[in-house]
């Protein structure tokens, strides 16, 4: 009967965040360069257009080019545990494991910069941000956790009214229909039963992707110092998409006491687009001594207002009342009451202190959360959706020609990026990454390497939630490069995410008892790519 909890359910759609390297909200991984190594914070090559860009000014005059191409598929895993999933009549146990898929089967990458003399003109393409699709089939635990949830409130509704209708019985004088009506009360096993016995069918699927378009000018102040000014233009473009169908409590199908009329009256669909734009500033710095390099970016936070293009359904209560007050009629008759009696004997029931205060109750409840439940995905609205501002600083050395090696440290402001409802006010800090490669030259036209980055999120249990989580990783990245003539160059490259499980409990309060709710998180995460390299 707690229909705003559905809604909710519904509404707080799976955020496709992080299927790429980076921070919470933010990809990393621009360049095929970038899987191989995992580390390119002071490389001075073509995709440092994106990752060092003030040390592009030491390339050679003339136009470079970077392009990619990247598949990524990641796998997220979410283990619950509930004790009133038990009572779910399709699987009667209290553990569940949900499944997301999350594909980006084409992840371009482009960087091009145009040197000459002091001067070099930087154009960088990707999507910055976001995370692809991600499809859960049967749903998400928080879905279901609040069906099974609304269905031992119908219960419970169920069984005040069948003792209210007990006591109106007795006081009209008619005790011998107390019994006879006990199969047929809405408590019994023919109608909501008293157990909460639920089913029902349920599927999610987001997409969000932001794209980015950056320029800039980088400039050579000395022979060996550079430095950077540009921006980066980003738009966002996110879907959401899910339901909650066919609910059944007990033996009643939920349509068939919200609106008879409609099969579907019951059923909770989102369909929610959401599109916003926002401007980074980046400023970046390169210094070379020797065989040295030392470079330093900052990007600027991204202000983000999505706005939301929504077709949402709901159920209504609106017709709970009179729908029940005609079942009650119904049975009444056919027990024997005249109609009068009957519909006496109902109203009686239905308006007794015992039913009022509980249904008066689940509708202000209903009233109260609905705005909160839906206010994200409401048609029209904005919302904010920053982007974090970034903080990269990275060394490189070579100790000799054929040998090249890269570190880097990233921090990610996640906690003055604001999001929906000041979420980000629930993180301990912003995430913390570092990296580190090696590359290796066997011949002149071949190089081969590889890289390590940990990512670790300043997460806490009360960030945690199914529809939109991250979980710190370790990262390995391995590759090669063939020079295929004195112009260009092939990278292929390949990472793996090592995530760890986010273990979350917190306690339900079940009419006066605690029952613990439990949430495992984590993922698995691939990514391999081809690129090329021009100087021209």
């Amino acid at each position: 009967m707690t229909k705003k909890r559905w809604a909710g359910a519904a509404l707080a759609a799976l955020m496709a965040q992080g299927v790429f390297a980076g921070g919470i909200n933010t990809n990393t991984n621009m360049s095929v360069a970038f899987d191989r190594t995992l580390s390119r914070d002071a490389v001075i090559a073509t995709d440092g257009v994106y990752f060092n860009p003030a040390g592009i000014v030491f390339l050679a005059p003339g136009f470079h080019y970077s392009m990619g191409w990247q598949l990524i598929t990641q796998r997220r895993y979410i283990d619950n545990s509930y004790a009133l999933y038990a009572n779910n009549t399709a699987n009667p146990t209290t553990s569940r494991e949900f499944k997301g898929k999350a594909l980006a089967p084409f992840f371009p990458t482009f960087q091009m910069a145009y040197n000459r003399g002091k001067f070099s003109f930087q154009v960088n393409a990707g999507v910055s941000g976001g995370g692809g699709k991600c499809t859960f089939d049967d749903g998400l635990g928080s879905f279901e956790k609040i069906v099974s949830e609304t269905a031992m409130a119908a219960s419970g509704l169920a069984t005040t009214i069948d003792n209210a209708l007990g006591q109106q019985l007795l006081s009209a004088g008619v005790p011998a229909l107390v019994q006879q009506l006990g199969t047929k009360g809405f408590s019994s096993d023919n109608y909501f039963g008293s157990k909460g016995s639920y089913s029902a069918t349920s599927y999610m699927r987001g997409r969000q992707y932001y794209y980015g378009l950056s320029l800039g000018v980088a400039y050579k102040l000395t022979g060996d110092l550079g430095v950077f000014a540009g921006a980066r233009g980003v738009y966002a473009s996110s879907n959401y998409y899910g339901y909650v169908r066919n609910i059944k409590v007990g033996n009643v199908p939920l349509y068939t006491v919200l609106d008879a009329s409609k099969t579907n009256s019951a059923d909770i669909e989102l369909n929610c687009d959401q599109s916003g734009f926002g401007v980074t500033p980046i400023i970046g710095v390169d210094y070379r001594l020797g065989r040295w390099n030392f470079a330093a970016k900052y990007e600027f936070k991204t202000r983000m207002r999505l706005k939301n293009s929504a077709v949402n359904q709901f159920p209504s209560i609106g017709n709970l009342g009179s729908n029940l007050s005609s079942a009650l009629i119904s049975n009444l008759q056919k027990a024997g009451l005249s109609a009068g009696m009957a519909q006496t004997v109902t109203n009686a029931t239905l308006t007794s202190s015992q039913v009022s205060a509980t249904t008066s109750m689940l509708k202000q409840k209903f009233d109260e959360g609905i705005n909160t439940a839906t206010g994200e995905y409401q048609d029209g609205k904005k919302i904010a959706g920053d982007l974090p501002a970034i903080l990269s600083v990275g060394v490189a050395y070579t100790p000799i020609d054929q040998v090249r090696l890269n570190a880097g440290f990233h921090y990610y402001y996640d906690k003055q990026a604001k999001q929906y409802n000041d979420r980000q006010k629930n993180l301990k800090r912003g995430t913390i990454e570092y990296s580190c490669a090696v590359e290796y030259d066997p011949a002149k036209w071949l190089t081969v390497s590889a890289g390590y980055q940990r990512t670790s999120y300043g997460l806490t249990k009360d960030y945690m939630d199914d529809k939109s989580f991250v979980v710190s990783s370790d990262g390995v990245g391995c590759g090669f490069a063939i020079k295929t003539s004195a112009r260009s160059r092939v990278n292929v490259g390949y990472f793996h995410s090592f995530y760890e499980t986010m273990n979350t409990s917190k306690d339900v309060d079940l009419n006066g008892t605690k029952v613990p709710y439990t949430a495992d998180f984590t993922r698995h995460n691939n990514v391999f790519g081809v690129g090329l390299d021009l100087d021209l």
